[in-house]
Formats: structure tokens, C-alpha cells, sequence
């Protein structure tokens, strides 16, 4: 098991995020996003903006995704 927080991802804040593969870690910042959006949470509303322009962009998005399970796979595991 790995651990990474809402702000590593691309977030607004220390909530921590812990599993087995990245898939799942970016599983759970994505139910998290929307639950901060739901409750119109302005630095994660923020945080999602920026993601979303990052997103217009294929390859950006591409190196941004593997830059991130990069850094997911070299984390030790949690003890």
C-alpha cells in the first residue's frame, strides 16, 4: 500500500489517499474532487480549473498522468 495526498495530485489539500495501485489512488482524489465540489469548496473548485486546462491538451494530460504514476511507483510502501 502506497499513500498520496489530495495536493500531490493535483488537489487543494492534506487528505491522504491509500491503496494498492495508482488506478485506485486517482479513483479516490476523483470521488474526493467531486465531493469538494458538491459542497463548493473554492480551493478545490480552483484546483479542478486548473486540471481541466491541463486536460485541453492530450499531451499535456498524458504527461501529467505518467509523471504522476512515475511518482507513485517510486514511493516505498507504507509500513
Amino acid at each position: 500500500m502506497k499513500t498520496m495526498t489530495c495536493k500531490q495530485l493535483g488537489g487543494a489539500c492534506d487528505k491522504e489517499f491509500t491503496a494498492n495501485s495508482f488506478d485506485e489512488i486517482a479513483e479516490m482524489s476523483k470521488n474526493h474532487g467531486m465531493e469538494m465540489f458538491q459542497k463548493g469548496d473554492r480551493p478545490h473548485i480552483k484546483a479542478m480549473n486548473e486540471m481541466q486546462e491541463i486536460m485541453k491538451n492530450p499531451e499535456e494530460m498524458i504527461e501529467w498522468f505518467e509523471k504522476k504514476q512515475k511518482e507513485f511507483k517510486a514511493m516505498s510502501e507504507n509500513v
